[in-house]
């Protein structure tokens, strides 16, 4: 076993300032989060924006105010543990750091929502493979034209991210998928992407395209920088999240996650 499949061990070289790149293919079986940091007074609407649209914003934890290490990532620090934060001011992105201590205040609390990632191993297992690992890249996503449910400020597009498939490898991603509900769950979509508003499959919102052979079909899963737009509509004064496809490395096994 590598240093790169030991959350606490990735976690360790992130804060060293050794890994700054996506983490699709890091820690194979282990849950990754997204992140989300807001003041304290913010923290309520969004609460409930996850609890309204639990597809793309499904909760893994909750921290209290001023509280930096996650129950589910022992001896974690949220501030410095991801590759890459996005920094926002009233809603628009300030800045891309690899560190934010200096900015993390005691008011704010922070929130830890499900990945796709965290079921990429199950379907690798399956004999499906993840195209994005094969190729070296991070993972595309879009912006539909599926609308979440609103709370109070916050509102927002669906995102997806999209993986492609053979059609009978859907079919059994899907069945696959459908066991891990705090990770996304089965897909939202598949086949022709001009049915969820996505105009250009090889021009992804974030992350980067990837090649879709002969036979196969793009496969779509609610992702969680959903949350991300709900902010920019928000607009609160100051937000920190993860950078898309580069996320929060928990102790969690992905099985944890699943129903059986």
């Amino acid at each position: 076993m590598s240093n790169q499949d030991i959350p606490s061990n990735v976690r360790e070289m992130i804060r060293e300032g050794k890994w700054s790149e996506p983490t699709s293919g890091l820690c194979m079986g282990y849950v990754q989060a997204n992140l989300v940091i807001l003041p304290k007074e913010w923290a309520y609407e969004f609460l409930l924006f996850c609890v309204r649209n639990p597809k793309p914003c499904p909760i893994l934890e909750v921290l209290d105010p001023g509280v930096v290490e996650p129950k589910i990532a022992r001896d974690a620090d949220i501030r410095r543990d991801l590759p890459k934060y996005r920094i926002y001011k009233n809603g628009g992105i300030k800045e891309v750091v690899e560190d934010i201590s200096g900015l993390f205040t005691d008011d704010m609390m922070s929130f830890l929502l499900g990945c796709s990632f965290s079921f990429e191993k199950a379907l690798m297992d399956a004999g499906i493979g993840i195209r994005n690992i094969d190729e070296g890249k991070n993972v595309s996503m879009y912006i539909t034209d599926r609308k979440c449910q609103s709370a109070g400020r916050f509102s927002a597009p669906l995102v997806v991210s999209m993986r492609p498939m053979k059609i009978e490898e859907a079919i059994r991603a899907s069945q696959i998928t459908t066991r891990f509900y705090l990770t996304h769950g089965a897909p939202v979509y598949m086949d022709d992407p001009h049915g969820i508003g996505i105009d250009d499959i090889n021009r992804p919102d974030f992350g980067d395209p990837v090649t879709i052979r002969e036979g196969e079909i793009p496969v779509f899963w609610a992702c969680g920088v959903t949350s991300q737009l709900a902010i920019e509509s928000a607009s609160p004064p100051i937000a920190i999240t993860h950078h898309p496809g580069h996320m929060f490395i928990t102790d969690l096994k992905d099985e944890d996650l699943t129903v059986l």
